[in-house]
């Protein structure tokens, strides 16, 4: 929770691209600005200095920190002013307590001054010391947007695999992103030109990316290809595609491997880091994302807490004695919730997180719904580790 105590005047920001709307209220919950304001150094300078001339301590809070809100964070931390953020899904329910209906810059920066001012334990720190976090939020940030692009190329290059040659596309599709599959695909779009090349001409192209497995990948295609002998109509067409979507895919999945490789040293830098990673299933990508997301942890009061900004906090539904359930929250932080739920998966592997998982399905639980419940375990547990700042232990498993 933000200590607000030694505070004079709450500045919200409801920042836009271009220029931002300042609502300044004093503790008493008087109105001391009220205007636009653009989203330039001079101007929100000129504005702090003011407000800090005037009336003293000015806490800045903004409901973005980062993307449009990064210039007047830095600028007021410059300036020496405490800084916060409501994030915006807080933001819409405070919303509903306040008059009116509209929807509006000016509204919604008063909103966010007067919770600042009323309700502090709404509001987030912002570590403006910590730059490791900033550059992970960026690149993160990107790798999910090419994430997304590598799945809508590829489930392109199912879709004209699956229409011109469903018999091949069972062979490749599951290997769909694998280096000797693409480079495949980029010389040849057909299966036509890949008879055509011959076993010994597509061995020698597939042996340096697939050393082990290039023969048997080799035989495995050919004897798709038998299995049909019709051309299907845009074959033609699929062949000058084909070729020009696996260089894509390739070109994006290069540009991954190399912001691996930069998340991996940010995070290694982070103090959190081997916390973090000591969990199963926290990889690179989910440890940064959660980094990003949850920091130390410090800003949730509990584990409860952390698990209901997550999403994974059940969602309890009764009236009377007709209706009694609990349903997966709709809410909360989704990209937080999807590291947890992938972490979740990929520690399954792990015996104690197994056990659990089994035991949620022996309840009657589909796969879903046990890997969210394992999900809201270790998100518990993930909370008293950053809390303790002590590494994972394993559990014994219990017998059945």
């Amino acid at each position: 929770m933000i200590d607000t105590g030694d505070i004079d005047v709450f500045l919200g920001l409801d920042v836009g691209k271009g220029e931002h709307h300042a609502t300044a209220v004093t503790p008493a919950g008087k109105k001391a600005f009220d205007k636009r304001l653009p989203n330039t150094e001079p101007k929100l300078r000129e504005l702090f200095a003011k407000l800090q001339a005037k009336h003293g301590t000015v806490l800045v809070v903004v409901d973005q920190p980062a993307s449009i809100g990064a210039l007047p964070l830095a600028v007021a931390r410059d300036m020496g002013c405490p800084v916060a953020y409501l994030p915006g899904l807080t933001m819409r329910r405070i919303a509903d307590l306040y008059p009116g209906e509209a929807k509006t810059d000016a509204r919604d920066a008063f909103i966010i001054a007067d919770a600042a001012r009323a309700m502090p334990h709404t509001l987030r720190a912002i570590d403006g010391e910590d730059e490791t976090i900033a550059e992970l939020e960026m690149i993160v940030g990107f790798d999910d947007d090419l994430a997304g692009e590598a799945t809508r190329i590829a489930n392109r290059l199912h879709g004209l695999l699956t229409q011109i040659h469903p018999s091949l596309e069972r062979v490749l599709g599951p290997r769909l992103q694998h280096p000797a599959v693409l480079a495949l695909l980029e010389r040849f779009g057909s299966p036509a030109q890949i008879r055509k090349a011959g076993r010994r001409r597509l061995v020698t192209l597939l042996r340096p990316k697939a050393p082990r497995t290039a023969e048997r990948l080799v035989e495995e295609i050919f004897a798709a290809s038998d299995e049909q002998t019709v051309a299907v109509p845009g074959t033609e067409a699929a062949a000058l595609i084909v070729p020009s979507l696996a260089t894509s895919l390739t070109a994006v999945l290069e540009q991954r491997k190399l912001l691996a490789g930069r998340i991996e040293e940010l995070l290694e830098a982070h103090p959190l880091s081997k916390v973090l990673t000591s969990m199963p299933g926290v990889g690179v990508r989910t440890g940064a994302r959660i980094l990003i997301e949850v920091g130390d942890g410090s800003t949730f009061p509990a584990a409860g807490h952390l698990a209901a900004y997550a999403g994974l906090a059940p969602a309890t539904r009764s009236s009377g004695s007709s209706i009694r359930s609990e349903q997966p929250s709709r809410r909360g932080n989704k990209q937080l919730k999807r590291a947890f739920f992938l972490s979740a998966f990929a520690a399954l592997s792990d015996p104690a997180s197994r056990a659990h998982y089994d035991k949620k399905i022996a309840q009657g639980k589909h796969h879903t719904q046990a890997l969210l419940r394992l999900a809201r375990r270790r998100a518990d547990v993930l909370f008293a580790m950053l809390r303790d700042g002590t590494f994972y232990e394993p559990q014994p498993v219990k017998a059945a």
